[in-house]
């Protein structure tokens, strides 16, 4: 029995504490496992979560702050004597100098004339009209007064928009190559007996506005669209007025602001991102009609106003059913002068005319071409310099290659416009039409304005309680492993101290 018992010692109890299969090794295995995996991981999660930050050329764009697009012009001055020529040059040079500081000219008074100059010619009598590039400007004896005259038409037909007021400029839609063109036959309420139901719209555009299209081709592309609708109601009532003993519905100034029903109107009928250009011919209901014309825009016999940068809108009261060409004619020229006032194309100076039957003179457009390639250089530069602004304030902001390369395609469009300028304005135009687009969309790209939305406080409040919940449990686990293999390696030592000691 004792030899028995000698060799089976007695098992020891269970720890009951411990789960049958653990061991210290598996343990540690696998806490390292996950520890492994997360550092693994750490790479990768750095590149997807980095930004993309590459450097843009700041200095370039600096550079160009000071820099402006100066066209020069050339004038042939005609007035017959040498000694009145004369006098006229130095009259005409004293004005154009001034306005070279707002308008970017750099007037020459020439002899001889060349391609693309324009001539000047001083005759007797009182008429001034305009002739290709050619402007004859009859005036009396040729005195200092005289002399004044001359400078201040040629200067005025030049740099137009040197004398603008702040409402004219605000009435300009702003730049672009593309517009779509929306025309609307829009009956107030067809049902009242009253409406226009159908126009030969197509007719009247070819008949009407095809060479001024063709003409303004320089500047923008045009996309055409028409419809008719037949019941738009007004967001108010017009109000009753006796026009020469007759009822009549008027207009107050306060009523243009709110004329467009956006709410129940829809006069766009496709989809694009190019601007909107509206052209409504309204035909007022039954109850509402005539409207009277005393009391609309700023005229006493307009039919017509204009809503800044917006579009146009007439007026017409007791319609046929069927708008032919011909009644369609003074509708199509006042849509027509309504188009050149949004799009920018100056007036004539006053008491100057056309010698032609045209919508705008050679010098008009001349004088929008480079005041739209001035704008677009200008606004493209603090757009530029907005973008590098706004990378140096936010330190996290992203920098892609595509926002990288539309800046220095925009800052290469830019220098080419002031090469371009001396000799063809409309190159620079094209130019800085260009240099346009590309810094607006730079700008405006989704890279850069995500983080405005998303900035670096935002990340710290979504990666805080998905981490937290994460490293909390590994950190614990190594912590307490750690603690473990020191009190283990300590009682490891034990014997051999007390071996020591002995």
């Amino acid at each position: 029995m004792a030899d028995t018992a000698a060799e089976n010692p007695p098992i020891p109890p269970a720890d009951l504490s411990k789960i049958t299969f653990e061991s210290t090794q598996n343990r540690r295995r696998i806490i390292a496992s996950y520890w492994l995996i997360v550092i693994l991981a750490l790479p990768l999660w750095w590149k997807t979560t980095s930004i993309d930050r590459l450097s843009l050329p700041d200095g370039r764009a600096r550079a160009l702050t000071e820099k402006h697009l100066s066209f020069p012009v050339h004038v042939k001055l005609e007035a017959g004597q040498e000694q009145h020529t004369r006098i006229l040059g130095e009259e005409l040079t004293r004005w154009t100098n001034h306005a070279a500081q707002t308008s970017g000219l750099i007037v020459k008074i020439e002899r001889g004339s060349r391609p693309g100059s324009y001539s000047v010619v001083v005759e007797d009598g009182e008429d001034v009209k305009v002739d290709g590039r050619t402007l004859h400007l009859g005036t009396g004896d040729r005195h200092a007064d005289a002399a004044q005259r001359v400078a201040e038409t040629v200067t005025n037909l030049l740099a137009p928009h040197a004398s603008l007021t702040a409402s004219e400029e605000h009435r300009t839609v702003k730049y672009s190559s593309r517009y779509r063109l929306a025309f609307t036959l829009l009956n107030e309420d067809a049902s009242s007996g009253q409406a226009a139901l159908s126009w030969d719209v197509r007719e009247a555009l070819e008949a009407y506005l095809h060479g001024t299209f063709d003409r303004l081709s320089i500047l923008h592309n045009f996309t055409i669209e028409s419809q008719v609708q037949y019941h738009a109601p007004l967001a108010f009532q017009p109000r009753p007025v006796k026009v020469a003993g007759q009822d009549a519905h008027g207009l107050t100034p306060e009523d243009l602001t709110v004329f467009v029903n956006s709410a129940e109107w829809t006069l766009a009928s496709s989809s694009s991102n190019d601007p909107v250009l509206h052209f409504v011919l309204f035909v007022p209901s039954s109850s509402n009609a005539p409207f009277s014309d005393k009391t609309v825009g700023h005229s006493a016999s307009s039919n017509a106003f204009i809503l800044p940068q917006w579009g146009g809108i007439v007026l017409l009261s007791n319609p046929p059913g069927h708008l032919a060409v011909s009644a369609l004619e003074k509708t199509f020229q006042t849509f027509q002068r309504q188009l050149l006032t949004l799009l920018g194309v100056p007036d004539l100076p006053p008491g100057v005319r056309s010698a032609q039957a045209e919508a705008f003179t050679e010098w008009q457009l001349d004088a929008l071409v480079r005041q739209r390639a001035r704008q677009n250089f200008e606004n493209s530069k603090e757009t530029l310099n907005s973008i590098v602004k706004l990378v140096h304030q936010i330190e996290n902001m992203p920098v892609g290659q595509d926002v990288k390369g539309d800046v220095q395609d925009a800052l290469i469009a830019l220098d080419a416009a002031l090469e371009a300028a001396p000799s063809s304005s409309t190159q620079a135009l094209q130019h800085s039409a260009d240099a346009l687009t590309l810094s607006s969309r730079a700008f405006f790209n989704p890279g850069m304005l995500a983080l405005l939305y998303f900035p670096a406080e935002h990340k710290y409040a979504v990666y805080t309680p998905l981490f937290a919940s994460v490293a909390a449990p590994l950190i614990a686990a190594i912590v307490r492993e750690l603690i473990a293999w020191r009190k283990a390696r300590r009682a490891a030592r034990q014997p051999e101290k007390r071996a020591r000691a002995d």
